[in-house]
């Protein structure tokens, strides 16, 4: 009688908890929402070309029983007063028949935040970045693959390292880190000079859409190459890239500074955490580095890396954004509150002259191997963004810039080659991210 009392506690006590969370009022998620526009949605795209015609019944089914995993991320957008919230939203995840998705928040996507897709060999899923970010998108995934292999190959895979719906699903993956941090440090202000603008530099207009070029290199020879050089996957991008922005442009004045993504789970003691928690690493590439051989120039980017990322410099790089983001919640009318969000947008662009993000290993597990391609996508505010992903032996580049032209691509290229590094350059696409349907009129 005893036991069967405190499991019905344990169950009012989570549903009492999931109830307080789809009430509650937004947070990390409000920067993004007022960010997002039209052309440029803050939409994290995920595709994945399969070994084999995605069968649509086998995806609806694993989609169906993915989402149950993940109740947090089935939500909608209620306004409320003068700001939102999420609300259950009990609508199935829409699956479309279409490679270019559908509108997220709209009628469409059954008001859904979370939409996915197929065809041929691809499956897609789209996600609104302030729901969550890369780390948080791909534990779905991999849910996902884990049931659509298992129905569509008909096998037994392995539980080990998947969540499933067995679950219980632990409090601290609902909670907001963020709005639930004390102490946290005084937001650290910097003077920094102005970073090299690609397309200044470069003289290339902007473009009102993103082009994606993407390098495919296989993980064995990338891990090699880094082992000998003591570098790690995202750190090494980031270097070089650098190096092939100051071959381009030796002479220019501005300096190359890198903005290597960074998990605030860690620092924030939430490794559950579904949120977007992600801050940044800068990394300068001046003159002191320029003509030091490669192995000193990468164990100074991992300096670099490793003075940002201790826990006190992390948690100040988010009192920053508690701050910006209070300042954006006390805005009485939306106008407001999106010119502040742009206004984040631009001091970004100011900061750094490219973007690298690096999840880690994608750890699919034994769905892995039926994946060929995997492609990450997103909107960044800078005009380059470098995606990596490593999935099933293969490393994936994808270089998103705000222009056309692939001379920053290319300019990678010939440092590789220099390293003697094969890879396969699979040429550009335009990017395309669906909108968020939101309350008010965007640009």
């Amino acid at each position: 009688m005893q036991k069967n009392t405190e499991e019905h506690f344990v169950v009012v006590y989570l549903e009492k908890e999931r109830e307080e969370y789809m009430s509650q009022r937004l947070f990390t998620e409000i920067l993004p929402l007022y960010k997002s526009k039209k052309n440029r949605p803050y939409v994290i795209r995920i595709r994945m070309r399969m070994a084999d015609r995605v069968d649509s019944k086998a995806l609806r089914d694993a989609v169906d029983t993915t989402m149950k995993r993940y109740p947090y991320f089935c939500v909608k957008l209620v306004e409320e007063g003068s700001g939102f919230v999420f609300a259950d939203n009990k609508n199935p995840v829409i699956v479309a028949n279409s490679p270019k998705g559908i509108e997220l928040n709209s009628e469409i996507s059954n008001y859904h935040m979370i939409a996915f897709s197929c065809y041929d060999n691809w499956i897609v899923m789209d996600i609104f970045h302030g729901l969550t970010d890369a780390t948080g998108a791909y534990e779905v995934v991999r849910t996902l693959l884990f049931y659509y292999c298992s129905r569509r190959y008909q096998v037994t895979l392995s539980e080990r390292g998947i969540r499933t719906t067995k679950d219980d699903i632990a409090i601290e993956e609902w909670e907001c880190p963020v709005m639930n941090a004390v102490d946290i440090p005084t937001p650290r202000r910097y003077e920094m000079s102005p970073p090299l603008n690609p397309n200044m530099v470069a003289n290339i207009p902007t473009e009102t859409f993103s082009t994606v070029f993407s390098v495919i290199i296989s993980e064995k020879e990338f891990m090699r190459f880094n082992r000998d050089n003591d570098g790690s996957p995202g750190t090494m991008v980031a270097l070089i890239l650098s190096r092939s922005i100051a071959e381009l442009f030796p002479n220019a004045h501005d300096v190359i500074r890198i903005i290597l993504c960074v998990n605030q789970r860690k620092a924030l003691h939430a490794p559950l955490a579904h949120q977007s928690l992600v801050g940044g690493a800068l990394l300068e590439y001046g003159e002191n580095l320029r003509h030091l051989p490669l192995k000193q120039q990468i164990q100074a980017y991992r300096n670099m890396v490793f003075a940002q990322t201790d826990e006190d410099n992390v948690l100040a790089g988010i009192s920053s954004v508690v701050g910006l983001t209070n300042k954006l919640l006390s805005k009485n009318t939306t106008k407001e509150r999106i010119a502040l969000a742009s206004f984040a947008d631009e001091m970004a662009r100011r900061t750094g002259t490219a973007c690298v993000s690096y999840v880690g290993k994608a750890n699919f597990m034994e769905a892995e191997k039926y994946v060929q391609e995997f492609h990450l996508w997103t909107y960044s505010a800078l005009p380059i963004t470098i995606e990596i992903s490593a999935v099933n032996g293969k490393f994936t580049f994808d270089f998103i810039q705000h222009f056309q032209s692939p001379i920053y691509v290319e300019a990678f290229l010939k440092e590789l080659d220099k390293h003697g590094i094969s890879y396969d350059f699979q040429g550009g696409i335009m990017e395309e991210l669906p909108n968020i349907k939101l309350q008010w009129d965007q640009e």
